[in-house]
């Protein structure tokens, strides 16, 4: 597979990567690091909590850096082994060729990662796009899935693309052409995002992101009902009422008319990135569901 970059420039890749060894070194719990080798492009890996512990995927939200997306699940690094794969295509350690979310590539690849491991069946927990990616594997190989946790998920039902234009995509282009305007442009964009609640941390972050990468613009593939006829696993919705990407209220209608076995739907009154506080209570409700259900 031909190499290609998403990064815009080696500084700014130099920056992403900065970025990304800061946010591990936040965490009050170790992190092993393992590289492997898929027929998409190699893969970095995080994995932590407990060797002896049932093993759970956690998948990273699109064009964000995985330790972001992780460190909102810490609370289940006690009790669970955690893999946490960076995307291939988004900002990270691997590979950067760009994988389609539409057809089966992202299943075969999660396959692949679960196979080095000897990893038979598990949970997997997915963010935004990672939630696409994980309906791409119930879709194809919903034989690897025990459960799954759906947060904000993309591949179900988007939100009005009036209001993204508006609120984020007008806005993102003022940010990149307005240099001395881009820190009002970026607090409109990470406030409509995160209820006005994101972390300083993040924003920075996202700020450079916006700067340094080549943003992946396709989003997952939207789940249709005979995609799903084979997959049977008890399934959780995490859904924000302000969420200008997959608002809940359009979001938890189509997911009940498509996933079958949707377990529970919870709606919190938040945008796209949960708050420090909406993350206690989420994380409350997974920990419940995996313990009944996994």
């Amino acid at each position: 597979m031909g190499k290609t970059s998403i990064y815009k420039s080696v500084e700014g890749k130099r920056k992403i990567v900065q970025h990304y060894e800061n946010y591990i070194k936040t965490f009050a719990y170790d992190v092993e690091r393992r590289y492997i080798d898929t027929s998409f492009g190699k893969t970095h890996m995080l994995l932590a909590g407990p060797i002896e512990g049932k093993p759970l995927f956690i998948l990273q939200g699109g064009n964000c850096i995985n330790p972001m997306t992780l460190s909102w699940f810490s609370p289940l690094i006690d009790k669970y082994r955690i893999y946490a794969p960076d995307t291939i295509g988004h900002p990270g350690y691997s590979d950067q060729n760009r994988i389609s979310a539409k057809g089966n590539s992202f299943a075969q690849w999660i396959t692949e990662l679960m196979n080095y491991f000897n990893i038979e069946r598990c949970a997997f927990i997915g963010p935004s796009y990672g939630a696409g990616i994980i309906l791409r594997l119930a879709a194809f190989m919903p034989d690897k899935m025990d459960c799954s946790i759906l947060v904000s998920p993309a591949g179900i039902q988007l939100g009005s693309k009036f209001k993204m234009i508006k609120n984020i995509l007008l806005p993102l282009i003022l940010f990149n052409i307005m240099s001395s305007s881009s820190e009002k442009y970026l607090n409109k964009i990470t406030n409509i995002m995160s209820g006005n609640s994101m972390k300083e941390i993040d924003k920075l972050i996202i700020g450079d992101i916006f700067k340094f990468i080549k943003l992946e613009q396709e989003m997952p593939k939207l789940t249709e009902k005979e995609e799903l006829m084979h997959y049977n696993s008890p399934t959780l919705i995490i859904a924000g009422e302000n969420d200008i990407f997959f608002p809940a209220n359009r979001l938890n209608k189509v997911a009940r008319e498509v996933i079958s076995n949707l377990t529970a739907v919870k709606t919190f009154e938040m945008g796209h990135f949960p708050s420090e506080e909406h993350l206690i209570e989420i994380n409350n409700e997974i920990k419940e569901f995996l313990n009944t259900h996994y």
